[in-house]
């Protein structure tokens, strides 16, 4: 990786993130998939503070992208995973 990689990737995340909260308004199905992700997450990691997500949302972003994931649908585990990360953390703050 280079040095413009974390950068890169904190940038597309939170516009993933951004994009994907404000879907959730409109879309009853994002909504509920992201509310069972939020479950998950919390099973997972209790209740994590901002400093833990944000270690969470790096770790699980650059897998994914190693993996060869795009964001490209709005409604795939990837996409969502994401969302509920950020949705969680505009609840900390």
């Amino acid at each position: 990786m280079d040095g413009d990689t974390p950068e890169a990737l904190g940038l597309l995340v939170r516009d993933i993130g951004e994009a994907g909260v404000a879907e959730m308004a409109g879309s009853p199905g994002l909504a509920a998939a992201v509310d069972q992700h939020v479950a998950s997450l919390r099973e997972e990691l209790g209740h994590p503070g901002e400093k833990e997500l944000m270690r969470y949302l790096r770790r699980f972003a650059e897998d994914a992208f190693r993996r060869g994931w795009w964001p490209e649908d709005t409604h795939d585990w990837e996409f969502v995973r994401i969302v509920a990360v950020c949705w969680m953390l505009r609840r900390t703050g």
